[in-house]
């Protein structure tokens, strides 16, 4: 798996390739893919935001207490994996429209496999800054996006044209999941999990 990830940062075309060469046997794995990723972000914010804090409007630096920022990394942790999950099931759902031979297996490791430059990212969280997180979140995003719309009409056997229109409705889906994850988080700070910040 630690090469398929390296491989999605570095040779996607030809990662795409050996992912679409696999069966759903050999995919099975890379369901989990995101399981043992997301621990990578969940860890390094909670870390940030406990032992180093970040500075706003030259007040800081500002922190949470652990007991907070633990129930947070852990539903931090939660989103990230059941969103990335929902994003595949939709792929493999929207398959058949696309005359795209699909399983949930296939969708399932897409989706992770397209998350890689997000969870790995998530190393940023050691060191909070929010417009250094901001710029390259922004730049991670778009390569994700960019791993979509490559490896979709690879790993699914279908001809760009329609390929690209395979990856915009599943883009389409990801904003969906991002609004929900901002809804529940709403819903979820009201009913306890707020964050707590240290005097």
């Amino acid at each position: 798996m630690i090469g398929k990830a390296l491989g999605m940062m570095f040779q996607p075309r030809k990662t795409w390739e050996e992912v679409g060469a696999l069966t759903d046997t050999e995919l099975k794995p890379f369901i989990f893919y995101p399981v043992i990723l997301a621990i990578l972000p969940a860890f390094a914010w909670y870390y940030g935001t406990t032992q180093v804090g970040w500075t706003v409007s030259g007040k800081g630096p500002i922190k949470f207490t652990g007991d907070s920022a633990g129930l947070i990394a852990i539903l931090f942790y939660l989103a990230q994996v059941l969103a990335i999950w929902a994003v595949g099931y939709f792929i493999h759902w929207m398959s058949a429209t696309y005359g795209a031979e699909s399983s949930l297996t296939k969708g399932l490791a897409v989706a992770g496999l397209c998350a890689t430059p997000i969870l790995l990212s998530g190393i940023l969280g050691f060191v909070p800054m929010f417009w250094i997180d901001f710029i390259i979140g922004m730049l991670v995003v778009s390569y994700a996006t960019y791993l979509l719309y490559l490896g979709i009409p690879i790993v699914m056997s279908i001809p760009e044209e329609r390929g690209f229109l395979f990856a915009s409705a599943i883009v389409a889906v990801g904003l969906v999941m991002a609004i929900i994850v901002m809804g529940a988080t709403v819903i979820l700070w009201d009913m306890g999990s707020t964050p707590t910040f240290t005097d």
